[in-house]
């Protein structure tokens, strides 16, 4: 889940176990509210196997319900060379996980009646008023039917892209123009996008893409700000969220976890990349996909979503609102992922009501509203994985005493 230029980027070590648990093997919290001790007991086993097993390096868990932490854990290393452990203050890329945290920003501006969600888009960026959509039939290019809305960016139904197709035209030129790239700040990048034509007319495909990104920019405008100081302001500060922003500061680096892949024969390799745009202050702020967290951090977060919208006596989003991002808000006759939900920055299940997001580093975070209940799984793997994390969150909740 990162764009095509900038997001996308074990071998078995003697000792591994001893860092398996330490303060991760410790249960937080005098008492699991509602939730089986055994259950996650064996939950954990099933993390620490992805250990043993050489598949992951490192992995934090961590599970909230009722604002207590009944489970937080660590297993394994943030960096195998230097045998450094994971642990509750390790800095992770969370990539798109930073596209929840751009809605919720954004809506603190609905809240101050800023904007309307079906506003068209062009009301903020005048660049996207004439933007074309090309049809991949007459190979022509058309007028918007439905002006594209900022309920459309919010959902990935704004007919952007993020360029990965590469059959599409539309596509072709996300990589011709390097739209998704590092390379400039975020007003330059959308005026790049509003100059390519639309992939699909507003409101009738959902695809991802760089739709979150442009909400971002819209921050900008409507708050003078800079996306990074406008998430400091509306969320990082308020939330007392000290870990989390753009990039990973000198000061912090010794936190930062290494970013594993797979080599030839499947053992864990750091990559290649040497994540330069995660250890300096960064050109673009990626509202899409550019954000750095700790597992405490982000729990507080999504604690905030549980509880409608406050935490620790701070409110950051009208309650109302924060039901409107974790509901179903996509246009009439479209869905998600065969037959899915999507809100606001994040998928929602219909059937539980969950809403939650992934990173492109194989992190994984859920809501449960209806539960009152934070499941956060973060590790730092590439090509993109959370078969571990889904496993986690099915666990946790087979795991609530009925």
């Amino acid at each position: 889940m990162k764009k095509i230029s900038y997001f996308f980027g074990a071998i078995c070590i003697s000792g591994f176990l001893l860092f398996s648990c330490n303060t991760q093997n410790r249960q937080a919290g005098s008492e699991n509210p509602g939730i089986s001790k055994d259950s996650l007991e064996i939950a954990c086993g099933k993390l620490q196997g992805y250990i043993d097993e050489g598949k992951l390096a490192g992995i934090s868990a961590m599970v909230v319900k009722d604002n207590q932490t009944v489970l937080k854990r660590n297993f394994g290393l943030a960096d195998i060379e230097n045998q450094k452990p994971i642990e509750d203050n390790t800095i992770f890329r969370i990539y798109s996980m930073t596209k929840p945290i751009t809605a919720v920003a954004l809506m603190t501006l609905y809240d101050e009646g800023k904007f309307e969600l079906d506003d068209e888009v062009s009301k903020f960026i005048p660049e996207f008023e004439n933007t074309p959509v090309y049809n991949p039939e007459t190979k022509e290019l058309e007028s918007q039917v439905n002006k594209m809305t900022i309920r459309h960016l919010l959902t990935h139904t704004s007919g952007l892209t993020y360029g990965w197709d590469q059959k599409a035209y539309v596509d072709s030129l996300y990589r011709a123009t390097g739209a998704s790239g590092w390379d400039a700040t975020l007003g330059e990048k959308v005026r790049i996008l509003a100059g390519i034509p639309l992939k699909y007319q507003p409101g009738t495909t959902w695809e991802y893409g760089v739709s979150i990104d442009v909400a971002g920019y819209i921050c900008e405008v409507l708050s003078g700000m800079p996306l990074d100081e406008f998430f400091k302001t509306r969320i990082f500060d308020p939330l007392k969220m000290d870990d989390s922003g753009f990039y990973v500061p000198e000061s912090k680096q010794s936190r930062f976890a290494v970013l594993y892949n797979k080599g030839e024969n499947g053992e864990l390799k750091g990559s290649d990349n040497p994540d330069d745009n995660f250890k300096r202050k960064p050109v673009l702020f990626s509202g899409g996909g550019g954000g750095v967290s700790t597992i405490d951090d982000y729990s507080r977060f999504g604690r905030m979503l549980i509880n409608g919208g406050e935490l620790d006596g701070v409110r950051v989003l009208q309650e109302s609102t924060v039901k409107m991002i974790m509901s179903n808000q996509l246009p009439e006759g479209v869905d998600y992922n065969n037959g899915g939900q999507y809100g606001l920055g994040g998928s929602v299940d219909s059937k539980t009501g969950r809403y939650g997001w992934s990173g492109a580093a194989s992190t994984h975070f859920v809501a449960d509203p209806e539960n009152k209940m934070v499941i956060l799984a973060l590790t730092q793997l590439m090509p993109f994985d959370i078969s571990y994390a889904t496993q986690f969150v099915d666990d946790v909740e087979n795991a609530i005493e009925k």
